[in-house]
């Protein structure tokens, strides 16, 4: 049986992820420095440890085969445009350890999630954004530390391929969403806080929903078991660059706000307020992991969305009731 670690485990995708290796049938290790918020892991093994300690990524690594490492210090705009030293230290050392210690363990795969924030600023000033395929990632100014440290790792994670023969496999993820998610608090991406002043504006009859900034910036969002496929085909392929991982259907804020309205039930009105935006425009040429493994998102947004407010929706009521 392969023996997988899953760093992050305890955090959205990783969460999801390990419940998918576990129908797979593969003996898994869950790592993080939380416990999962939202329901229990299914993982084999769950170490609740701090993987900016090396000694614990060598705990991690022991016996492993496969790495998939989802370790980040993360969250949405909010977070990332006023945690830039925080973020960048904090997350180098985390994968630094992650995969020295797979090295030193013999581990043969090694997945990286990077993101799409790799990709340089002046590629995404407008709202009609061309789609950013994998090269467009040089030269290289991301807007932010975290896309910074994303982009390093990157190269690391191919030098210790070159340099130590580990299998590497990248993935550029395009803002993953789903239930189960973080949806309060600062750490939660757009499509979960949007999803969460829709129903807290249901419940409370003020149909007053925040925006940040005119709303009309742009961005793709793929669903979570859509994403979990992408990597599937990935580790079981021999494409060894990264690759994009999200959809390729771009909409404004504004737009993600009447799909969320419209599943809800309710009229809210728009009210947009000063906040960090992000770049302008984002969108995911899928055209490479198409022309590899025949792979596109299979959820529509107004599905996905769906269920993710549901989720939201049944989360908000629990807390305010």
């Amino acid at each position: 049986m392969e023996r997988i670690l899953v760093t992050g485990a305890g955090g959205f995708v990783g969460h999801h992820l390990v419940r998918r290796l576990k129908e797979e049938g593969k003996w898994v290790r869950g790592v993080d420095i939380i416990t999962p918020k939202f329901e229990d892991t299914v993982a084999d093994e769950f170490l609740q440890i701090d993987l900016r300690e090396m000694n614990n990524a060598k705990i991690s690594a022991e016996g492993i085969d496969t790495v998939y490492a989802l370790a980040a210090d993360m969250g949405g705009m909010g977070f990332i445009a006023f945690n830039h030293a925080h973020i960048l230290q904090n997350n180098l050392r985390i994968n630094l350890n992650t995969i020295q210690a797979a090295v030193d363990y013999n581990v043969k795969n090694f997945f990286f999630s990077s993101s799409a924030c790799v990709y340089p600023e002046f590629k995404q000033t407008e709202e009609k954004v061309m789609a950013l395929k994998e090269s467009d990632a040089f030269p290289a100014q991301p807007q932010d530390a975290y896309g910074w440290e994303k982009l390093t790792m990157e190269q690391i994670a191919l030098y210790h391929q070159h340099d130590h023969g580990i299998n590497v496999r990248i993935a550029r993820f395009h803002n993953i969403y789903g239930p189960n998610c973080e949806w309060e608090n600062g750490r939660e991406k757009v499509p979960a806080a949007i999803c969460r002043k829709v129903a807290i504006a249901k419940l409370t009859n003020n149909p007053e929903v925040e925006i940040w900034g005119d709303g009309n910036q742009t961005r793709s969002f793929a669903y979570v078991t859509d994403c979990l496929d992408g990597i599937s085909k990935l580790m079981k392929s021999s494409y060894a660059e990264p690759l994009n991982l999200g959809s390729d259907r771009l909409i404004s804020i504004n737009g993600l706000v009447d799909i969320v309205a419209s599943i809800s039930g309710t009229k809210v009105v728009k009210k947009h307020i000063d906040g960090p935006e992000g770049v302008r425009g984002r969108n995911s040429d899928n055209k490479l992991i198409n022309e590899l493994f025949g792979w596109e998102p299979s959820v529509p947004l107004e599905e996905g969305l769906e269920k993710t407010y549901r989720w939201i929706e049944a989360e908000v009521i629990k807390k305010n009731t």
